[in-house]
């Protein structure tokens, strides 16, 4: 029996609607299970930790922020429609990872050279985790908003 490819699965995809608590839940349960098995697999007990943690916890964050940015108490705005989802995209990255990435250096560099915080290596380990877990995390959710915001009518 010849395979047939569902035409309607594309459709499907796209025409479920833009949900924020799954997106925000996606966000977490993706990289928390995918870098927790890298650690476990590669015996590195601070990637398992920082799976759970930092890289999920940002990634989730940052899914909320945006995505309840864009949806903008359910009207969107017109050039987050309008614009070409590759720059709105770009945009979006740009703008959380620069926030992303001052917020490591914040908690990595000046706490521990202002508070009582010791420096310690999960907090180095900041200045990565975040920037590209909001990365990843802006990238998938203003896709698939977009991707939802473009099928149903404005």
């Amino acid at each position: 029996m010849p395979a047939t490819k569902d035409r309607t699965s594309r459709n499907r995809a796209a025409s479920r609607p833009f949900t924020l608590w799954r997106e925000v839940l996606t966000a977490y349960a993706a990289p928390a299970l995918m870098a927790g098995t890298a650690g476990v697999v590669t015996g590195q007990q601070d990637l398992a930790v920082a799976a759970c943690t930092s890289i999920a916890g940002t990634s989730a964050v940052v899914a909320f922020l945006v995505g309840t940015w864009l949806r903008h108490g359910g009207q969107p705005r017109r050039w987050t429609t309008t614009t070409p989802r590759v720059a709105l995209t770009a945009a979006l990255v740009i703008t959380a990872v620069g926030a992303a990435a001052l917020l490591g250096w914040f908690t990595a560099q000046w706490l521990p050279a202002h508070t009582p915080i010791p420096a310690t290596p999960w907090l180095e380990r900041l200045r990565i985790d975040l920037p590209v877990s909001a990365a990843l995390a802006t990238i998938i959710v203003t896709l698939r908003w977009r991707s939802t915001a473009a099928a149903s009518p404005t």
